[in-house]
Order: structure tokens, then C-alpha cells, then sequence
């Protein structure tokens, strides 16, 4: 790109915006999201986008779809001010657990809102650590997923040395966890479940030995905390010494938090793709991925490869 490097944002996360403008030693763009007097979000861009290339930082977090109607404004106003390329930085996709049908007469809500951003001017997207990797099949422009688990394995590695076991909650996340495992060494188990309603989970059966060590599950998001609570209470009947979590969106649902404290769960690392919910307690590790969205967003504005940034 010719276009000089502008960044935006949005209402969801300014601070870990203005932590990727820090890394990237630029400024955020001037401008104006906020709510007309009858409720209707309000977006005005006060710099010359014209020929530049923008990047638009906003993970699509609660209020999800106030954020992503923020989102699609902004994309709409970038593109009818003529900015070249427009990247849409969504560090937390919401909707993404609804990638499937799991019943009849369900909406794919994962793909309609990968159409919509599409739709309203996004030319590529920059994203961590979808919930389903078959999302970014979902889009019909370039989609760069970055992955988390490299800053949550040398975090947990330089807080616990100890022999350890990395934990998949789910047989979905057994690629994730053998990725932490082969960062921190260590053995592998894996936990069997199954969701008997939406925001249920019903643990079934664990693989692997635990017996007297430190045990770290591995998962991509703390929504409800009731699969982490549940497989960890598993490990702890079958001999783990200690609990941990590892997992990049700490959304923290309703009373997640709070059952988190409560339970046999020594300490969660997360990211901060997401705020960190009022109330943070010494169970919380937060690892900001600043550098890493910083260093990816100066890979695509040079042309790079973003690709180098997984190992």
C-alpha cells in the first residue's frame, strides 16, 4: 500500500487501541462514535482518510450488537470518504459460537454478520483466535487469524516451572491445547462433553493422567465459566495438585466471575482482547496482545507476511 497508516477506533476497547497506537508510535484517528438524542449510534470521521490505508480496531464485545453497529458505521463512513483499503481489527468476533445450525429454523449468526461487515466496506480483517476456525470460510475477503497461544504459554511459563498437564475442555480444542503443550511442555488430557442446552454443559469423561500434578486448561474463551468450573472440579477429584486456565477472551458472562473465585481454579490467564471486568481479583493474569495486533496491522500495511507471527 501507498497509503499512509491511519487508526480508528470504537467505543469496545479504546485502551487496548490506544496500546496498539503506542506500539506502532502513531496516533488514533479523530472521530466521533457515540448516540443521537433517539438512541441511534452516531459516527462522524473528523481526519482525511483519502488514499490511506485504516485500520478500524473494535472487538465486537458487550454490548455486542451496539459494538457492531458502531463497527459497520464506521467501515460505511471510511468507505464513502475513500479510504483505500479498510482492515477491520476485531480482536473478539462475537456471534462466533453461532458458526452451525444445531437445530432446525436456527440462524447461521457467525456468517450473516461476515456478510454485513463485508457488506459495509471492510476489504480484509484481522482477527484473534475465532472460536471456530471455519469462520474465516465465512468471508469473502482476506481474513488473518492470529493465535493467542504463544503469549499465554510464555506468561504461564514464567509464573509456574513446575511438571505440568495442558487440558482440552472439549475434543474441539485439542489442536489448541497440543499447540500450549508443545510451548510448556508437559503431557496432554482430554475431556469429553457434550452441551444438553445453549450455555449448559454436562462433563462426561477424561483421558490422561493428572494424578499429583499442575493442570492447565486450554480453551479459546471464559463465557459462563461453567465448563471451566465443571472440568476443573474433574481434575481435581482425579489428583491434580492445581488448577489453571488459559484462554484468550475472558468475556466473564453474568456471575462468571464471581463462581470462578469460588472454585478449586488457582488463577485464569487471559488476554485483553476484550475489558477486564470490574472486580478483578489475584485469580486474573491479563496478557495484552497490543504487540502482537501492532506488529500484524505493520506486516499488512507493508505487505508481509502475518503468517511468521504463529510460530
Amino acid at each position: 500500500m501507498d497509503g499512509r497508516l491511519q487508526l480508528f477506533t470504537g467505543n469496545a476497547h479504546p485502551q487496548l487501541a490506544q496500546a496498539i497506537a503506542d506500539e506502532l508510535e502513531a496516533t488514533l484517528g479523530r472521530a466521533e462514535v457515540g448516540l443521537w438524542k433517539n438512541g441511534e449510534t452516531r459516527v462522524k470521521i473528523e481526519e482525511n482518510v483519502r488514499g490511506s490505508d485504516v485500520f478500524i480496531i473494535q472487538p465486537t464485545s458487550h454490548p455486542v450488537d451496539h459494538h457492531v453497529m458502531e463497527l459497520l458505521l464506521v467501515l460505511d463512513a471510511l468507505k464513502r470518504a475513500s479510504a483505500a483499503r479498510v482492515t477491520a481489527v476485531i480482536p473478539y468476533y462475537g456471534y462466533a459460537k453461532q458458526e452451525k445450525k444445531t437445530s432446525g429454523r436456527e440462524p447461521i449468526s457467525a456468517k450473516l454478520v461476515a456478510d454485513i461487515l463485508t457488506t459495509s466496506g471492510a476489504n480484509r480483517v484481522l482477527t484473534v483466535d475465532l472460536h471456530a476456525p471455519a469462520i474465516e470460510g465465512f468471508f469473502d475477503i482476506p481474513v488473518d487469524h492470529l493465535r493467542a497461544t504463544p503469549l499465554l504459554a510464555r506468561s504461564f511459563r514464567r509464573q509456574i516451572q513446575d511438571e505440568v498437564v495442558v487440558v482440552s475442555p472439549d475434543a474441539g480444542g485439542v489442536a489448541r491445547a497440543e499447540d500450549f503443550r508443545v510451548r510448556v511442555g508437559g503431557s496432554l488430557a482430554i475431556i469429553s462433553k457434550q452441551h444438553p442446552r445453549p450455555d449448559a454443559t454436562e462433563t462426561l469423561e477424561m483421558v490422561g493422567d493428572v494424578e499429583g500434578k499442575i493442570a492447565v486448561i486450554v480453551d479459546d474463551m471464559v463465557s459462563t465459566g461453567g465448563t471451566l468450573i465443571q472440568a476443573a472440579s474433574l481434575l481435581q477429584e482425579r489428583g491434580a495438585r492445581q488448577v489453571h486456565v488459559a484462554a484468550t477472551h475472558g468475556i466473564f458472562a453474568g456471575d462468571a466471575l464471581e463462581q470462578i473465585n469460588a472454585s478449586c481454579i488457582d488463577r485464569v490467564f487471559i488476554t485483553d482482547t476484550i475489558p477486564s471486568p470490574a472486580g478483578v481479583t489475584d485469580h486474573l493474569e491479563v496478557v495484552s496482545v497490543a504487540s502482537l495486533l501492532a506488529e500484524a496491522i505493520m506486516r499488512t500495511h507493508k505487505g508481509l507476511s502475518v503468517s511468521a507471527l504463529f510460530t
